[in-house]
């Protein structure tokens, strides 16, 4: 059972990351270094951003119950 809700938290962590950096820009952070500044022209919420933050609420739900799992199981092992 550890195990898997190991790899479950790994694996949505890994996606989290991923999903924070996928966001446009809203200044002159991470993503305009690489390009993210230069795409203003269509500075309007599209349906693919309101699906990706969406999605990225999502998965920091499963990554907070992940570990508020992982937590639980470790204080009863002890």
């Amino acid at each position: 059972m550890s195990y898997a809700l190991l790899i479950l938290l790994l694996l949505s962590s890994a996606v989290l990351i991923l999903m924070v950096l996928l966001h446009k820009g809203k200044g002159g952070g991470l993503s305009s270094m690489f390009g993210g500044g230069m795409s203003s022209v269509a500075s309007g919420s599209s349906v693919a951003e309101k699906n990706l933050t969406r999605i990225t609420i999502g998965v920091g739900v499963i990554w907070f119950a992940c570990i508020v799992a992982f937590g639980l199981l470790l204080r009863t092992l002890v």
